[in-house]
């Protein structure tokens, strides 16, 4: 009777996890552009591991390409944490 539990139990461990490795993941940041001199703060979405590292990674191209330089990466997290940042971030609310 217990083995007949498992197949069901795996399948629900595994899709739990897909679950997880599908959150999405935000960071907010700082950023700079010279001449004249411009700063900004942003919310941006990152893909993969949550981390200031992959966040670092993946803004800095993102920024640049705009003309704009990662400054530092202040946070990483999960969808909930964007109602309190929209106000701050302004026009550069999800926009890199």
């Amino acid at each position: 009777m217990k083995h007949a539990f498992a197949p069901i139990l795996i399948g629900v461990a595994l899709m739990l996890v897909g679950q997880v490795a599908h959150a999405a993941c935000y960071a907010d940041y700082k950023a700079r552009k010279d001449n004249p001199l411009q700063l900004h703060y942003g919310v941006a979405q990152v893909q993969g591991a949550c981390t200031k590292a992959t966040a670092t990674a993946q803004l800095r191209p993102r920024l640049a390409a705009a003309g704009w330089q990662l400054l530092t990466v202040v946070s990483v997290f999960d969808e909930s944490g964007l109602p309190s940042r929209q106000g701050a971030a302004g026009g550069f609310f999800l926009r890199f």
